[in-house]
């Protein structure tokens, strides 16, 4: 009796939790104007760690109701997976009884055990409709329709997720916006991308992957919206507590917000989209240095604190340079800096330097991993904040400095990364420098000036 009454009370709460969602799925269906016999038509952009974890979820989420809403991801289709990541694979798939049962079902076993052997290749589209992300092979998701051709994907998708690298956003959408000259009503977008480029005519500026979508498509900018917080993408999937923020037009970001939102992942609204987006590019600068600290100092705890004192205060004093009212930025600047630090993949990267076992010329790219953000960030944000029309009063020097000659640590990363002019240990160097000023006077400074330049982030004065 008590058996039957615990299975009646949870198979109501399960009726309930599937009717909310369901609500969910029609209320933005009724948003964005379709008619009932029209599924809502969600398209992912890019199938790196994030961008797969994020359609996975609305898969999961969202994919039962298959007569309201379609779910598809596109990511470049040729991509051969070598023998030892085959080999991983395998050891992940028969590590665990559910995912046994799920390929033998769908009889796709068979190839992971010949890819295993060596007598057949594997490739990244093709295990992904199995649920298994090459930049995550460890953490498997829910099978997912995957779509190679990329107009095939995106002509007549509502909400476009772009899962894209900074680097690879202006081509892709580029391309994308031939197939949107016949479109009447435009797409939304959400772009995932935490990576900044810079340009310097007709003036200084940083470029962020929503204005690079803007730039591309000519898509409505209350249309774009930006998605970022202290994620960590396999936590995120394996339902580990997160939040992050929408953040764009209030026409959009209220109730994509609540549609995206779960019981263990939870998503907050802001209107300001460009300073948010510009902030989750610049954690990733101070990732890499804290993984090159981490591992030269073999972990010492002290070390990585004096590191971590140094980098905040550079990133406060940047913050300043590019928000209106920085404050407002702290805490989720500091939370997303955080668990990069943490387990982000750009320490990663730093530490894999320090060791020994990667190298430069091997580029930002890295199997296993995907694009390393935080490469290409430290170059942007080095050479915009060099630039001499930025300069101000040195403190005690009295001459005029450019913003990053007041950023040791970032002025150190850009010697390494970019101009390789220097090896990892010299980070250590900057930061037992005897003349590196104590963290709290850049925070001064940066605090008693008026340092905010709008057009930093292509806004108005």
């Amino acid at each position: 009796m008590m058996e039957h009454l615990v299975e009646t009370t949870m198979n109501d709460t399960n009726s309930a939790q599937s009717k909310l969602i369901e609500e969910r799925l029609d209320e933005i269906r009724r948003v964005l104007g379709k008619t009932e016999d029209d599924p809502l038509k969600i398209v992912g952009v890019g199938a790196g760690a994030w961008g797969s974890v994020f359609i996975a979820m609305l898969q999961e989420n969202y994919g039962k109701f298959r007569g309201k809403v379609s779910v598809r991801i596109w990511r470049r289709g040729g991509r051969a997976i070598d023998k030892s990541t085959a080999e991983h694979l395998f050891e992940v798939i028969n590590s665990r009884e559910d995912l046994l049962r799920r390929l033998i079902r769908r009889c796709a076993y068979l190839k992971y055990v010949e890819a295993r052997l060596g007598d057949r290749v594997l490739y990244a589209d093709e295990i992904l409709k199995d649920g298994f992300c090459l930049n995550m092979i460890e953490t498997p998701l829910c099978p997912l329709k995957v779509v190679t051709n990329l107009q095939e994907a995106v002509w007549d998708a509502d909400i476009v997720i772009n899962g894209l690298p900074s680097t690879e956003t202006f081509q892709v959408f580029n391309e994308i916006s031939k197939y949107w000259k016949e479109r009447v009503t435009a797409p939304v977008i959400i772009s995932l991308a935490k990576g900044v480029e810079a340009e310097f005519e007709p003036h200084p500026r940083i470029v962020t992957p929503t204005q690079m979508i803007y730039r591309a498509t000519g898509i409505p900018l209350e249309n774009i919206l930006y998605l970022g917080g202290p994620n960590i993408a396999s936590e995120v999937y394996n339902k580990e507590y997160a939040n992050a923020r929408i953040c764009g037009s209030e026409k959009w970001r209220k109730p994509l917000g609540k549609f995206l939102r779960q019981s263990h992942f939870i998503v907050w609204d802001n209107s300001d989209l460009i300073t948010h987006e510009v902030m989750g590019g610049l954690k990733n600068v101070y990732a890499i240095g804290a993984g090159m600290v981490a591992t030269l100092t073999k972990e010492s705890a002290t070390s990585k604190s004096v590191y971590f004192a140094h980098c905040t205060s550079e990133m406060i004093f940047i913050t300043h340079l590019l928000a209106k009212e920085p404050e407002k930025l702290a805490g989720p600047l500091l939370a997303d800096t955080y668990v990069t630090l943490l387990k982000g993949r750009n320490a990663w990267y730093g530490q894999k330097l320090a060791k020994g076992e990667l190298s430069l010329e091997m580029g930002d790219s890295i199997k296993g991993k995907g694009m390393i953000q935080g490469v290409s960030a430290v170059k942007a944000f080095f050479e915009l904040l060099n630039q001499s029309s930025l300069s101000l009063q040195h403190p005690e020097e009295g001459k005029p400095v450019t913003p990053a000659e007041l950023c040791p640590i970032l002025k150190m990363l850009y010697r390494i990364l970019i101009k390789r002019e220097a090896s990892c240990e010299a980070v250590l160097e900057a930061l037992r420098d005897e003349t590196m000023n104590d963290p709290r006077e850049l925070i001064e400074i940066a605090q008693s000036h008026l340092f905010f330049q709008p057009w930093l982030l292509g806004q108005k004065p």
